[in-house]
């Protein structure tokens, strides 16, 4: 009798433990699809994944979810395009970084480089820049002949061109600036430019004023003359190494 009330227990603990687990892996019931997101919990908003807005009729489901937020909808952005901090203009260009990576050795000196620099933050959209020499000087914090002569260098490459008085122009293939959003005032609206560089590129190819190194920019020039600079170079520190070695033998001799 003890055995069959042993065995009796035993079936009924295995019985449990069975029902138990059956009831661990049986599949749990999907919850009713619906749009509910934590909105009073920052937190718990954040830790939850997320999802994509169910198929409503209109907008007005999802302002009900959320009665203390402002909802907007806004125009879908084309790939590049970004905006600043509110109330700063910003832009999206367009850099070489192979002009960079040659301008990078062709010029020894940091005033060059820093002009450049100065160029590229301060375009417009299509490329323009509106400043003065005398602004230049200003911002890099040198004299305006100083100024003036670098720019000059600068030009001579066919980086930049003079349109008139204040005003010069980027060359496309090394930086362009194709977009900008110039946030607006009380009595102006806010204004979105956009100029494609290809436009500009036709309109500089077309004007025969312009030289033909700003009109057809290459940098094949700036690559031979880093070549000739590499070559020249290691020639003096060979020269140096062999007056060295001539001076080391001499006092060996004495």
């Amino acid at each position: 009798m003890a055995d069959v009330l042993c065995w009796s227990g035993i079936n009924e603990v295995e019985s449990r433990l069975v029902s138990a687990e059956s009831a661990r892996r049986r599949r749990q019931p999907s919850p009713a699809a619906g749009f509910e997101t934590p909105h009073d919990d920052a937190m718990a908003a954040w830790s939850q994944p997320i999802a994509p807005v169910p198929e409503l009729p209109d907008l007005d489901f999802v302002a009900r979810q959320y009665p203390d937020r402002k909802l907007t909808l806004d125009s879908r952005r084309a790939p590049l395009e970004f905006y600043g901090r509110p109330g700063e203009p910003n832009a999206f260009s367009l850099d070489s970084l192979e002009f960079f990576f040659l301008i990078a050795q062709y010029f020894r000196e940091a005033l060059p480089l820093r002009l450049i620099l100065l160029l590229i933050a301060c375009q417009r959209a299509g490329g323009r820049i509106h400043l003065t020499q005398e602004e230049m000087a200003t911002v890099l914090d040198v004299h305006r002949v100083k100024a003036a002569e670098t720019l000059r260098e600068v030009m001579g490459h066919g980086i930049v061109f003079k349109v008139q008085r204040g005003v010069y122009q980027f060359n496309p293939p090394y930086s362009y600036r194709v977009a900008e959003f110039i946030p607006g005032t009380e009595t102006i609206e806010a204004e979105y430019v956009k100029v494609p560089q290809g436009k500009t590129i036709a309109s500089i190819r077309a004007n025969k004023d312009l030289p033909d190194l700003v009109r057809f920019p290459s940098l094949e020039h700036m690559r031979q003359a880093i070549e000739e600079l590499r070559k020249q170079r290691a020639e003096e520190r060979a020269q140096r190494r062999l007056r060295k070695a001539r001076q080391r033998q001499e006092g060996a001799d004495q």
